[in-house]
């Protein structure tokens, strides 16, 4: 039986490598670079007409079949993506490094916004229309009716189901139990079962209950969090320039501009700041297109615009922020990692209180990213064994918070980090496939809109 145990570890440390090291990255990349060449620079071409059509548009609630309003979709897709990786994730760029690796995570969400725009296409035009008139998709479904091919949507489909209760559940239960713990002394145990009773009320009612909670809910985090920030870039602002030069000049020179961490090399530099970039955002990986499947929309590229606004929005704007606290507060080469690094950030700015910001901050991006995932995970579910077992796999979603919450199962954890990294194989596989398809739908949609 240890044998058995120390092998399926040793296994799961070689797929941690290979999903998570170079070889995974390199492919996501590259199939940003192809598909922005393929459709002619989306991100730039057609960045007002992605305001346009997302910013510009929200209270109006489309036509086509779909529970929710392509904002709702948004707000659940940002719900999953907006997480711990926007506080914990950048600082541990910055500290593995240096300011340099900001620079190459803009550079990974800006092939990122089409990536997640062709996802969000594909989704929407492969979805399943039932007959209550919602609407379900995924890398699973345009997988099965665009390429053909059962065993990718079943492999995705797979993973995903199974990912869902290591990064979207028990990880984030933790990470707020342990905020909590720290900066208001609550047990863990006790914010771990608040957060499944919360959790069982939203859940319960399905997608409509889920984007109608965060309409409300990922407004207002983001609002919070991003004035927060802004207080302390602006209580800084004398070291704003400075901080840009930072980043910049270590993107290509592996140092910072002006004395303190000077060990990061270019390598490193793009390393990490391309990996978090991939993490935080998610474009590549296929989950968030589940949410946006689900939209009421007339056109899949409109859909997909939304897709494209959610990476620009999650990374150059959110990630930033956090990115620009860490380095104007000069905090950075402390020594401090993760969440605790932006904590101390907005301590050295707001002393007394910026710590309590921080969790509170934390609290909110990770109990949102547990709500959103239980979709994910459950379409998943759902695609492989019907709808049956859906109240099977929402009550065991809830039975798991607690356990996460107190720190149990870790080697589960581990073993959903991988499956969450092998989520993106076929994925990508489709995206390669079916990018005909992505440039037919695009081609259609503005050219319809020039007449």
């Amino acid at each position: 039986m240890m044998k058995s145990f120390h092998l399926l570890q040793s296994l799961n440390s070689y797929l941690q490598e290979l999903v998570g090291g170079p070889l995974m990255i390199a492919a996501v990349l590259l199939t940003g670079c192809y598909l922005t060449l393929r459709l002619q620079w989306p991100q730039l071409r057609y960045f007002t007409s992605m305001l346009r059509n997302t910013v510009f548009a929200i209270g109006q609630q489309g036509s086509g079949s779909g529970a929710i309003s392509s904002f709702q979709a948004l707000t659940t897709a940002l719900a999953a993506t907006i997480g711990t990786g926007n506080i914990a994730g950048v600082a541990a760029a910055i500290t593995l490094g240096g300011p340099g690796a900001v620079f190459w995570l803009w550079f990974s969400a800006f092939l990122g916004m089409v990536t997640k725009y062709a996802e969000v296409v594909l989704a929407v035009h492969y979805r399943h229309t039932r007959a209550a008139g919602d609407a379900v998709g995924g890398p699973m479904y345009f997988l099965a009716k665009g390429l053909n091919s059962q065993v990718l949507a079943a492999l995705f489909a797979l993973f995903g189901s199974l990912a869902a209760f290591g990064i979207g559940n028990m990880v984030q239960a933790n990470s707020v139990a342990a905020a909590m713990h720290e900066a208001f002394n609550v047990s863990q145990l006790q914010t771990g079962l608040i957060m499944a009773a919360i959790t069982a009320a939203v859940i319960i009612g399905g997608i409509s209950r889920i984007a109608a909670f965060t309409e409300k809910l990922v407004p207002l985090m983001a609002a919070f969090y991003s004035l927060s920030a802004l207080i302390i870039i602006f209580l800084n602002r004398q070291r704003l320039p400075l901080a840009f030069s930072q980043i910049i000049s270590g993107a290509f020179t592996g140092r910072a501009a002006v004395g303190g961490f000077a060990g990061a090399s270019v390598l490193q530099a793009f390393r990490f700041g391309v990996a978090r970039g991939i993490f935080t955002n998610e474009a590549g990986l296929g989950s968030a297109s589940i949410a946006h499947a689900a939209a009421r929309t007339d056109h899949p590229a409109r859909q997909g615009l939304w897709g494209m606004f959610e990476v620009f929005f999650d990374t150059h704007i959110s990630c930033t922020l956090t990115a620009l606290t860490i380095l104007v507060t000069e905090v950075w080469h402390s020594g401090l990692d993760g969440a605790a690094l932006t904590a101390a950030a907005f301590n050295a700015a707001l002393p007394g209180v910026g710590g309590y910001l921080t969790a509170i901050a934390l609290v909110f991006f990770a109990f949102s990213t547990l709500i959103s995932w239980s979709y994910y995970g459950e379409k998943c579910f759902e695609y492989l064994v019907g709808t049956r077992a859906t109240l099977f796999y929402r009550l065991l979603w809830i039975i798991l918070i607690p356990v996460g919450a107190v720190g149990g199962l870790r080697a589960v954890w581990s073993l959903a980090d991988t499956l969450n990294g092998l989520m993106a194989v076929p994925n990508l596989i489709g995206l390669w496939g079916l990018n005909g398809i992505i440039v037919k739908l695009t081609r259609d949609f503005f050219k319809k809109r020039q007449h």
